[in-house]
């Protein structure tokens, strides 16, 4: 039922209201849907997350408004370059900026008479990084097909073998992974688009193995194969992840597919974990 919160103030006029809209927009707040009446006009700006928050204990030292942001540093300079623009004298407007006993830095600016905001950073930047939308890494109750190519066995049951490993220790179940095989990696596209066509899994995984050998053909059937792979990701919307490997020599494709140089099917389905959970929150958290 909720749908938004709004810090309402009213600006000392005609030049305070446009100065203030100036100051949101200099320090990089988005603009949203404002409005303009006979009586009254309205200008609104956003931020990627507003909240309520209650306090019980000692309460910061700070404006009633209070925007916590990435680079305090940075806002500063925004702010103290827009007061001298407006020629104000920013030693009575903008205080210092602080530590606070909450483990952040705050600074507090007054772009207008009787009206403050104080802007806030953690000190720790592990807990002002910016709200993003991630995938986990847990496969439970996902399914997955798994497209292997037989040219290069040698190479792509180590990939095979990599993948199973990593959907099965982040959750997945057994009987949750499809895996077909195809002559080579020519025919990959073609059997991830069914699979992905059938709707049923979470994601697929695409291994194989080009070597180049002496001719051209290497390149023709390596833009084939990723092209077709990409395609069939696109339009689907069922994510895809590339493991094919493309090596100069046999040497290097061992390496790749657990030798030396780790596992690519190991990390093949590790991003296609990550890519189908991302997947699902995205579609339901539906349009903003």
């Amino acid at each position: 039922m909720i749908k938004g919160i709004s810090f309402l103030r009213a600006a000392g006029g005609a030049e305070a209201y446009d100065r203030l809209a100036s100051f949101f927009s200099a320090l990089g707040f988005a603009p949203g849907r404002g409005w303009e009446e006979e009586q009254s006009r309205g200008a609104s700006f956003t931020a990627p997350a507003g909240k309520v928050e209650l306090v019980d204990g000692r309460f910061p030292e700070s404006a009633d408004l209070v925007v916590e942001v990435t680079s305090l540093d940075s806002v500063y300079q925004a702010a103290e370059a827009w007061l001298n623009r407006q020629g104000f004298d920013s030693g009575t407007r903008l205080s210092a900026i602080a530590e606070t006993n909450w483990k952040s830095r705050l600074f507090t600016i007054e772009p207008e008479v009787d009206f403050s905001i104080s802007f806030w950073a953690w000190i720790d930047p592990l807990r002002s990084r910016p709200v993003a939308v991630e995938g986990d890494l847990s496969a439970e109750g996902m399914k997955f097909a798994i497209v292997v190519a037989r040219w290069n066995a040698v190479i792509t049951d180590r990939l095979l073998d990599g993948a199973l490993d990593a959907l099965l220790r982040s959750g997945a179940q057994r009987r949750h992974i499809e895996v077909v095989r195809v002559p080579g990696a020519w025919e990959i596209p073609a059997a991830a688009r069914t699979l992905a066509d059938r709707g049923h899994f979470s994601a697929i995984i695409t291994l194989g193995c080009l070597l180049r050998g002496e001719t051209a053909h290497y390149e023709a059937i390596y833009n084939e194969v990723a092209r077709g792979i990409g395609q069939s990701q696109q339009e689907t919307g069922v994510p895809h992840s590339f493991g094919v490997l493309t090596c100069e020599t046999l040497e290097q494709a061992l390496d790749r597919a657990g030798v030396k140089a780790g596992n690519k099917g190991f990390e093949a389905a590790t991003a296609a974990i990550e890519m189908a959970s991302l997947h699902r929150k995205l579609v339901e958290s539906g349009p903003a």
